[in-house]
């Protein structure tokens, strides 16, 4: 056999593992991709997380980006070997064998695909279903409220030194749906804040009203619109959810970091919809109640209304989940 023949014959078993070596590789890259410390990588453009559920989120946002460079490296380097294995040759100029079918290779491209998106869909899922998880009785509820062009925050509190205010829900909160209202505090008296464009944080200038937040207690939010879809942004919470008008989304978290931090309306609402800014201060639970105490001491006890209520095709869904 020539030695032209015996190279063809060797390269043969290679090229039918290729492929199978190629999928492991993928698969391998993007199952052990998502299930990474946080900590151990770069943030690649996230900023530091300050609540117990952020880091799920930055470990997903990293796993995706480490599937997407090891895919990236994989398809460049089979491109890079084909332009310098397969160049013309300057020596020999007849036309190479050609190949009309390769069903191992279409496999390859045709299964791996579907594999990397299966893998970040299950991890995508997975992380979405716990970050939405309520628990049966948090330890704060906020009832946040959009509106063109800022923010209201009703504490559902029992604030000390107030009357009691009864079991009975309040008219201005009647628009957020009896699932939510069972889990309201007892005897909750109740202060709000509110803010205008114009708002401003005392302590450092920044723009909007703040919401104040305990550190290391859970918070529930519940978010509803007086006019059109907003959306509720902490940025270093690292999530964000619509305020939709005539419908309830509900969250929690527990801060785990003191500090004042930067609040958006992510939904483009309106020509004024920049100006959509508040702000975040996580403080101890002390400190917290004592802001509570500052704001009924102001008189801004009760609350502001809560929105439109809910729509009866919203209202039949959401009984058939229950």
């Amino acid at each position: 056999m020539s030695p032209n023949g015996s190279d063809r014959s060797s390269r043969r078993p290679m090229r039918r593992k290729l492929p199978q070596v190629l999928t492991a590789g993928l698969v391998l890259a993007t199952a052990s991709g998502c299930s990474y410390n946080w900590e151990d990588f770069p943030r690649l453009g996230m900023p530091t997380p300050v609540t117990e559920e952020a880091p799920r989120i930055l470990s997903l946002w990293q796993g995706s980006w480490a599937a997407a460079l090891v895919t990236g490296v994989l398809v460049w380097g089979l491109i890079l070997w084909s332009v310098f294995f397969h160049r013309r040759s300057r020596t020999k100029v007849e036309v190479p064998p050609q190949t009309r079918y390769n069903m191992p290779i279409e496999a390859l491209y045709t299964v791996v695909p579907l594999i990397i998106v299966s893998v970040l869909f299950y991890f995508t899922a997975r992380d979405e279903s716990k970050l939405l998880e309520l628990s049966d009785k948090p330890a704060h509820t906020i009832n946040v409220v959009g509106y063109q062009w800022s923010w209201a925050f009703n504490y559902i509190e029992k604030v000390e030194g107030q009357p009691a205010a009864g079991n009975e829900v309040p008219k201005e909160l009647a628009a957020i749906p009896d699932k939510f209202q069972k889990d309201f505090p007892a005897d909750a008296t109740g202060v709000y804040d509110a803010g205008i464009p114009g708002t401003r944080n005392p302590q450092n200038g920044n723009p909007g009203p703040t919401l104040w937040l305990p550190k290391g207690e859970k918070v529930r939010f519940v978010l509803t619109s007086r006019d059109v879809i907003h959306s509720f942004w902490v940025v270093p919470f690292l999530m964000k959810q619509d305020v939709i008008p005539g419908h309830t989304n509900v969250f929690e978290v527990t801060p785990n970091r003191e500090g004042t931090f930067m609040g958006k309306c992510a939904e483009l609402c309106g020509v004024d919809h920049s100006r959509m800014l508040f702000n975040v201060k996580v403080v101890s639970p002390e400190r917290y109640q004592q802001h509570l105490k500052e704001l009924a001491e102001k008189g801004q006890t009760g609350y502001v209304p809560a929105g439109i209520e809910q729509t009866d095709p919203a209202r039949n869904a959401e009984k058939k989940q229950l």
